[in-house]
């Protein structure tokens, strides 16, 4: 019993030290990891109101620009891809023809940029996720993008005026997975290695170190319980690490699906007197071998699915849409239900 007593004590320090003030935000993402080249990454949005997020499908071939500022970059689009546009004005995520996965996630630790130097030009975070999905078809030419890509960030506020502070995890085919993390200008890029879960704060470096102290103390018996982000994170990585490995792709998005579910925010839930703590709005589950993108709202009966792989892409191919508010009675493929559309207005 003392011997108990004393790793509950350890463990509450150590979280309350690496997550004071950031407790309570909440969004997860899993890498689930099957056989046969089957990998699933699942995420939830969870926030204190309902987010609208609706689904782009762009072909490949469409010239954009990354602000509505005049030193801004430009560029083509060279892979089609699905987006997850959050209030028809800004890409939360999204998943490539090639399986990269791109996701953002709250960080209240981020700092874009640094105050005392300037770069040419500007990256709104609306199109952000598409400047990377356009052009890259793995974790390493994300990596180079990266490494020096000469751009301060300029992004809307939102919701009342919350400011988008997102880290973001990055998976390709192959299951190679990192994230990386704004620092005054500097942008921090971590392997993840086998860690298969990420959630909010605090930042990487800090998390690593509550999961391997739970790796140590071992998950079978005892596992933290609550929604803050660093409980959910453990939680997540163990379930990650202790599910059965399957080839077929709709039992590995259940079991994606399961872990997410086990490690999101009970819908409606509050506690009183902390107005930050949100519940889980939207999950999604993107199965990059077999290029298959599934969202789920939380107040529908079921989800569904967009497959790239039998849509047409190519240059010159329309726009696509699916409003997600209609789709209380959709479950499955979704392709039929996607319609022609403009492009989504970044929200600048």
């Amino acid at each position: 019993m003392k011997t108990f007593t004393k790793i509950l004590t350890a463990v509450g320090a150590l979280v309350l030290t690496a997550s004071a003030a950031h407790e309570a935000d909440a969004c997860t993402r899993v890498v689930y990891r099957g056989a046969d080249n089957l990998y699933v990454v699942a995420r939830s949005l969870d926030w204190k109101t309902p987010i609208p997020t609706n689904i782009y499908v762009y072909p490949r071939g469409i010239s954009k620009q990354s602000s509505n500022l005049p030193n801004h970059l430009k560029w083509t689009s060279k892979y089609g891809a699905v987006y997850a546009v959050s209030y028809d004005g800004g890409i939360t995520e999204g998943m490539n023809e090639k399986g990269l996965v791109v996701n953002g996630l709250f960080c209240k630790g981020t700092v874009y940029n640094d105050s005392v130097s300037s770069k040419p030009y500007v990256m709104s975070l609306a199109v952000f996720p598409a400047w990377l999905l356009d052009q890259c078809a793995d974790v390493q030419e994300v990596r180079k993008m990266l490494e020096d890509p000469g751009f301060e960030i300029q992004g809307a506020t939102f919701d009342g005026g919350t400011v988008s502070a997102l880290h973001w995890g990055v998976t390709d085919a192959s299951g190679e997975s990192i994230i990386f993390e704004f620092d005054h200008g500097k942008i921090n890029i971590h392997d993840m290695g086998d860690v298969r879960a990420m959630t909010n704060d605090p930042q990487w470096p800090a998390m690593t170190a509550i999961i391997n102290y739970w790796d140590k103390v071992g998950g079978r018996n005892f596992l933290p319980g609550t929604v803050s982000s660093p409980d959910r994170c453990v939680r997540a990585n163990y379930f990650a690490h202790h599910v059965e490995a399957v080839p077929e792709a709709d039992t590995g998005v259940t079991i994606a699906r399961s872990i997410l579910v086990n490690c999101s925010v009970p819908y409606t839930y509050l506690i009183q007197g902390d107005p930050n703590v949100s519940s889980t709005q939207w999950r999604t589950y993107s199965d990059v071998r077999d290029v298959r993108y599934y969202f789920e709202l939380v107040t529908n009966p079921g989800y569904y699915y967009i497959d790239l792989r039998t849509l047409d892409l190519s240059k010159g191919a329309p726009v696509l849409k699916l409003e997600t508010s209609k789709t209380s009675d959709l479950v499955g493929n979704a392709n039929g239900r996607l319609v022609k559309s403009k492009p989504f207005t970044p929200m600048y």
